[in-house]
């Protein structure tokens, strides 16, 4: 099979998913906005042609480097594997003839309103919605529903550019930050109270070939809103007790609804007073490194798992689940550089043996603003047979370990 992957070298762990595709037996070819000399050696040595264009957001530009391409060989598949690029990919594939998710799909997986719209009438429990072109629309679902409500970018990506709202005057500001009385497509979306996680999957024909779910600690939105909070992601490895069965049920069903067929996936939720809540769904793996905790926690190469299922039709085993694996995000103390660390040694003596790896920028480093996200700063990966043992341990790196600036 002949593959093509979009940006097989940034951010950095792409390069594993053209490393996958080649070990798999793929013919691999890159399309990316890098020159091929600033490529890695590994990478080159995984891909057998590299096309450079200005963007792989351009549709235009993306669609010459696949014809040209096409004129050398047969593709099989158009891979692309970011948030940003998946869009273009799907236009691309259906100018070009190429297998793989549809432009529907991908339009429903981007654009918020839209998805919940599909997924209500499939029976999927979803936050009243919609997708509003003004302020007055904004307001006019702000008193049907009444607060607090969620806006956000219609096509924003978890918790990104995402506003609560409690009262008539924050509603008045969030609006005016929005630019929807300027053109800026925005969701607005009844609040939903309960715990966050995720459900990933990667699908096989529209059916679950492996799934993983992961909870958040605090919800992302709160976690991205406070220094103080030293927040985590803790993905399970109780997922086969029946208290997921639910989880499971739903994301089958979103895959259903939105036609998603051979394809990684990445499915927000909400568990709460009223019950489970679907969130959003993306037809592409979990940010923030997601996957490397899958793959410690479960004794598998998840990216080998997925070029697999892309270009043998399935997956080759399925996950130990012998480890809950989880990362927690410690932020500087305040914006400036990193000035040091304390309880780094404490850490380590009572807990060495069960860290999977750590991030901690030297001295110097700039710091990241809390907004950026959990691997902005420095943060540690731990992993432990019991789910319940490692969330104390990290709560205990949080409360231990300090980010001096």
């Amino acid at each position: 099979m002949n593959v093509i992957i979009l940006e097989p070298s940034f951010p950095d762990n792409q390069k594993q998913f053209a490393r996958a595709l080649n070990e798999v037996g793929a013919t691999v070819i890159g399309i990316g906005e890098r020159p091929k000399d600033w490529l890695d050696d590994d990478v080159k040595g995984w891909l057998t042609h590299y096309e450079q264009i200005p963007s792989v957001s351009d549709e235009g530009r993306l669609y010459d480097a696949v014809r040209t391409v096409q004129q050398m060989l047969w593709v099989d598949r158009l891979e692309a594997t970011v948030e940003a690029h998946i869009m273009a990919a799907a236009k691309v594939r259906s100018a070009c003839g190429i297998p793989g998710t549809s432009e529907r799909t991908a339009f429903l997986c981007r654009d918020k309103p839209a998805m919940k719209e599909v997924l209500r009438a499939a029976g999927v429990r979803c936050a009243a919605s919609t997708g509003a072109h003004s302020g007055d629309e904004v307001r006019a679902f702000a008193h049907e529903v009444g607060f607090p409500l969620i806006l956000k970018p219609a096509a924003g990506a978890g918790a990104s550019g995402a506003t609560r709202v409690n009262s008539g005057d924050e509603l008045e500001e969030a609006i005016a930050r929005s630019g929807v009385d300027h053109g800026a497509p925005t969701a607005v979306e009844e609040y939903v109270e309960g715990h966050e996680g995720f459900y990933d999957t990667i699908a096989v024909n529209g059916e679950v070939a492996m799934d993983f779910a992961t909870h958040y600690y605090p919800n992302v939105l709160e976690a991205m809103r406070t220094r103080w909070i030293s927040p985590q992601f803790v993905t399970t490895n109780r997922i086969g007790e029946p208290g997921y069965d639910e989880v499971k049920e739903m994301g089958r069903r979103v895959i259903g609804a939105l036609r998603i067929g051979t394809s990684a996936t990445h499915m927000e939720w909400f568990a709460g007073p009223k019950g489970l809540y679907f969130s959003e769904i993306g037809c592409r793996p979990p940010g923030v490194r997601c996957w490397d905790l899958y793959a410690a926690a479960n004794d598998i190469d998840i990216y080998r798992e997925w070029a697999s299922a892309i270009v043998h039709g399935g997956v080759s085993q399925q996950p130990s689940r012998r480890f809950a694996a989880g990362i927690i995000a410690l932020r500087p103390d305040r914006d400036g550089y990193i000035s040091g660390y304390s309880g780094l040694d404490a850490i380590q003596q009572r807990y060495g043996e069960w860290v999977i790896d750590a991030h901690l920028p030297a001295q110097g480093t700039p710091t990241q603003p809390v907004e950026a996200g959990y691997m902005a700063n420095a943060w540690v990966r731990m992993r432990h047979p019991d789910y319940d043992a490692l969330r104390g341990m990290l709560d205990d790196v949080g409360r231990t370990v300090q980010v001096h600036a």
